[in-house]
């Protein structure tokens, strides 16, 4: 039995595209085509865990076009519009020492170098600048401000540890959330 909390979503099936059973596909990996890298993917149809696999694929302007063996015309592809696709954790390339995946970051504690708790990472933002974490207060928390860290690792993230489930940021309490 697949145990979604192992299960990372690399990206969601769209639309059905022309008349051999194609779907637009949103990549949520970077590159866009790194998602084609991975043999099974892994969804929930009808309450099921079942594993697809991409036989083909191709690049458009908006982004990726995918068939799926086994869904060869339209009304078949149509079953699979809206579901995500992912893999367990344990299939994820090694990053090295310093980098992490945002699931990873998501849930940590985050404190400044003053000790002062701000509270943990509810979700990243992608911003194309650099990402930004949206750090949610909890019971514990300096105050009850969300604020908004950008993950810049030379000026403002001091610390990552997943151990201690802990990120030390060079950010004053009173910067704008």
């Amino acid at each position: 039995m697949t145990n979604p909390k192992d299960l990372i979503v690399l990206g969601r099936l769209g639309k059905t595209h022309g008349l051999k059973g194609w779907l637009r596909l949103s990549s949520f990996t970077a590159p866009l085509e790194e998602i084609l890298d991975y043999s099974q993917l892994i969804t929930k149809i009808g309450g099921q865990w079942c594993s697809l696999k991409i036989d083909q694929s191709r690049q458009q302007s908006n982004g990726l076009l995918v068939h799926v063996v086994g869904y060869d015309d339209p009304e078949a592809a149509k079953l699979l519009t809206g579901l995500d696709l992912s893999v367990s954790k344990n299939e994820l390339p090694a990053l090295d020492a310093d980098d992490y995946y945002w699931y990873q970051l998501k849930g940590l504690e985050v404190v400044n170098k003053q000790g002062e708790l701000f509270g943990k990472v509810s979700r990243i933002l992608e911003t194309g600048a650099n990402d930004v974490l949206v750090v949610k207060p909890n019971e514990q928390s300096m105050d009850d401000r969300e604020r908004l860290i950008p993950y810049l690792r030379d000026s403002v993230i001091d610390s990552v540890s997943l151990a201690q489930a802990k990120i030390v940021v060079n950010w004053d309490a009173d910067y704008l959330a």
